[in-house]
Order: structure tokens, then C-alpha cells, then sequence
């Protein structure tokens, strides 16, 4: 049992601080808001030499969380298996150690009478406003301490703000500046035409002759002098810039070199792991299921999945039907990928009925991605569709699935975010590019022009 400080209390605070640690006054106190420890279990390990308070309120509404298969449900058991290590047998109402060197320490704050009460602020008894009371009255409580509310709920903080609390975005894993994400394509203008038309008759160059000295593995190129161009990548297993041929894929043909590169990645079997960023229109599920059917042989299963983001923040149990009925709404785009590959063939056609048949026997597989965690993911062609919409803990959570000769693709676009507490800075296939850029196994394509239609194209431009 730890024994509580006799020495004179801090911040003229009138109940006990923390036992036997000084409080200098640059020591922050977070209060950390239940979006974040859904977001990151690990979050209140996060936050250097600074303090954490996290409100009874907060615990309560993990609590509703803890049952399920999705990532949320992980991240609450998570969490309170680890506050619950952290307690050991003392309470958690008073101030306990955080994990590691140079930590603060965290409490659990239960309901304090404050004024201003938040609730009648905003005259309504919720959750949020009871976390809003938590700050206040750490606030009051510690005058000459920086108290800060973190939440990824956007108008929580606003609140917050309106009541002269300052709050902030949990900003661990969030890309501090978008506009330096790779788009994994460099052009290149006015190379020599002779350089051009060697790359077309060697194994390639050095990455030095077009002016690359230190390129990016997998890194792709446009070279253009003239009229002459090329479409090119780096390999980094031969160390050369290599020539890119335009290729189809089951019925496929790529528009324009975005989409040449995305094919590219998604059948280079030295690629393990693509990511395929662009609008919608620019053909990034289509180009990566047409090349899984491709490559088909090579695996013992496709999975093309999606997570399920309910719209106006419904959950799919208010649809009617069964269960199959419930998600068919959300796995209609999918289908119609696929269909769009079919259609390439006639009827009668060997690959018309191959595809007939691989749905059939479950070599591949449309379905929820929550009905993909926990399978073994040893030689199949993962494809995860909307990306954008997962944590950066899903997307490690589902590469670190991956088994021998297993390839993984993520596409999405993130300027379309359909989840309330992720953003185009903090979403997991921002923090994929952002993170594992470089890597052998490892390549990424934007893609910007849409070929879906003009009428499409009209509404991404001008819209």
C-alpha cells in the first residue's frame, strides 16, 4: 500500500496530491474522454511526464463497449485489463504510477459537484457533460496546472472551449502535415531520349542517370523528353530503374499511368503490402480485384473486404432481415466491382464461368471486415476496400494477421471519411503511407484522375 505524502499540499489544494512526487507547475494534467481510449487502449501511456485523470464517467461508458468482435470492443477489453494491472490491489481514485520510466501518473476522477455545471449549461444530463465537469474541476482544483480536455469528438471540444477549457485531438499516430504523404509517383521532364530508349532496350538504369540518386523502393516514375516517355519504377531487389509495360488483368486495361502503376503493384509478387489512395472514379477496387483474379493461382483464397460504417450513425441491427440482409447494403459496391470485371467476357466464357465459380466454392470471398479478423490469412490476397474509414490499430492489426505468401491491399480515398473520430490526418491508410514508406515489400500509388465517367469526373472537379 502506498503511503500518502505528509509534506504541504500543491496548488493550495486541500485534499491530497500525488504520494511522495513533487507537481512542478509545467506538469500538465490530460483528462482523457472515452473516444480516446477506444481509439488507442494504449493512449494514457502516451503522454511523457504529464498526468492523466480519467473520469468515472469515462470507465462507464467503456464498460458498454467491452462486448463485441469489432476493433472497438478490443480496444475497451484492452484497456480495462490494463488499468486493472496498473491498480494492483490500491485504489484507482487515488493517484497511481503510469507504466515506465519518466511518466506521470492517472486517476480515476468520480463525480464532483462543480460550478459551472455543465449539465445545466447545455441542459442535458449525457456523458459528455459529466466529462466536461471532470475538467472543470480538475481545473479548480489545480489553479496553477495546465488542465487539458483530449478528445477525438470534435463538438466535445467545442464545448469544452465555450466553457473556457481548453481541449485538444489526441495527436499520437496523426500526420502532422498532409501535403508531405507520398504519392509514390515522381515525373520527370527532359531526360535525354536517349536514356528513354535504353531503359526500353536494357534491364534498366541507374537511379543516379535520371536523377534520383537515393529513390524510394518501389518508387514510380513518368520520364518524358519530348514526345519520348516511359513509365518506370525502381526496383530495389536489382537496384535499376526498370520500364513498366502496359499489361491488362482479366479483362481490365489500365486509362492512364496511375492506373498502369497501381496494376503494376498489385501484381508485382514482390510486393507484399500496396496501398491505392485516390477519389472516387479512379478505379482503385477495380484495378486490385482484377489483379487478385489475375494472380488467382497463386493463392489459396480472395478476400475482398470492407468495414462497416452504419449511415447517420445508425448501427445495421435497425435493418430489416436477417443478417446477410443487413450487410448486403454495404457490400453492394464490391459485387459491382466485380460484376464490371465479369462483364468484360461473354456468358458462355471460360473466365465468365470461372468467376461464377470461384463465388460459389468461396475462393473469393466478399464479406464484412469484421468477419475476416481472427481467420488465418496464410496465401490469400487480402483486399481491404474504404481503408480510410479503420484506425491506424486496425490496419496493424490486420498486417499483422498476414501469413507466408499472403498479400494485402488497402485502397480508399481520405477526404471521404465516414466515422466520427477519424480525419484524413489520422486515419490508418494516412499513417500506412506515412509509416512504411521505403520498404521493399512495401509500395503506394495516388491516383487523381477519375475514369469512371466524364460525368463522374464533373462532379469530383467542380463539386
Amino acid at each position: 500500500m502506498v503511503k500518502k505524502s505528509t509534506a504541504p499540499h500543491l496548488d493550495n489544494h486541500p485534499t491530497p496530491l500525488l504520494p511522495d512526487v513533487p507537481l512542478p507547475k509545467d506538469r500538465k494534467i490530460f483528462v482523457l474522454d472515452t473516444s480516446v481510449l477506444l481509439f488507442d487502449h494504449n493512449s494514457i501511456n502516451n503522454f511523457d511526464e504529464h498526468d492523466v485523470v480519467i473520469p468515472i464517467t469515462v470507465l462507464e461508458e467503456v464498460d458498454n463497449f467491452k462486448k463485441g468482435n469489432d476493433i472497438i470492443n478490443f480496444e475497451a477489453r484492452e484497456f480495462i485489463r490494463m488499468l486493472d494491472r496498473l491498480a494492483g490491489g490500491d485504489l484507482l481514485a487515488d493517484w497511481r504510477p503510469l507504466d515506465g520510466k519518466r511518466r506521470g501518473h492517472f486517476k480515476v476522477l468520480m463525480h464532483e459537484p462543480v460550478t459551472p455545471n455543465a449539465e445545466v449549461v447545455f441542459a442535458e444530463r449525457k456523458a459528455d457533460h459529466r466529462i466536461l465537469n471532470a475538467a472543470i474541476f480538475m481545473q479548480q482544483q489545480f489553479p496553477n496546472r495546465s488542465v487539458i480536455l483530449v478528445t477525438k469528438d470534435i463538438n466535445l471540444r467545442l464545448k469544452a472551449k465555450s466553457l473556457e477549457i481548453r481541449a485538444e485531438d489526441y495527436e499520437t499516430g496523426k500526420i502532422k502535415d498532409m501535403s508531405t504523404l507520398e504519392t509514390g509517383i515522381i515525373r520527370i521532364e527532359g531526360l535525354d531520349s536517349g536514356l528513354i530508349d535504353e531503359l526500353y532496350k536494357t534491364e534498366g538504369v541507374l537511379p543516379s542517370e535520371i536523377g534520383q540518386p537515393q529513390p524510394r523502393a518501389n518508387q514510380y516514375y513518368i520520364l518524358k523528353n519530348g514526345k519520348a516517355s516511359a513509365l518506370a519504377f525502381y526496383n530495389p531487389n536489382s537496384g535499376l530503374i526498370e520500364v513498366i509495360e502496359k499489361k491488362s488483368a482479366f479483362g481490365i486495361t489500365p486509362r492512364n499511368a496511375e492506373q498502369v502503376f497501381a496494376l503494376h503493384a498489385v501484381l508485382n509478387p514482390d510486393v507484399r503490402l500496396v496501398s491505392l489512395m485516390g477519389v472516387a472514379g479512379t478505379g482503385k477496387t477495380l484495378l486490385a480485384l482484377a489483379g487478385a483474379m489475375e494472380r488467382r493461382r497463386f493463392y489459396r483464397q480472395i478476400f475482398l473486404a470492407r468495414p462497416i460504417v452504419p449511415l447517420s450513425n445508425k448501427d445495421i441491427g435497425y435493418l430489416p432481415g436477417d443478417i446477410k440482409s443487413k450487410i448486403d447494403p454495404y457490400m453492394q459496391p464490391l459485387w459491382d466491382n466485380l460484376k464490371v470485371i465479369q462483364s468484360q467476357f461473354k456468358e458462355q466464357s471460360r473466365e465468365h464461368k470461372a468467376i461464377n465459380d470461384m463465388v460459389e466454392k468461396e475462393k473469393l470471398l466478399i464479406t464484412p471486415l469484421a468477419y475476416i479478423r481472427g481467420r488465418s490469412l496464410s496465401r490469400i490476397m487480402f483486399i481491404v476496400d474504404e481503408a480510410q474509414n479503420l484506425t491506424p490499430h486496425e490496419v496493424k492489426t490486420i498486417i499483422t494477421r498476414a501469413g507466408e505468401d499472403t498479400k494485402i491491399v488497402f485502397t480508399g480515398d481520405v477526404n471521404q471519411i465516414d466515422t466520427p473520430y477519424l480525419d484524413s490526418a489520422s486515419n490508418g491508410l494516412s499513417y500506412l503511407v506515412d509509416r512504411i514508406k521505403n520498404h521493399r515489400l512495401y509500395a503506394h500509388v495516388t491516383l487523381q484522375r477519375g475514369e469512371r465517367s466524364e460525368l463522374a469526373n464533373l462532379a469530383n472537379d467542380l463539386l
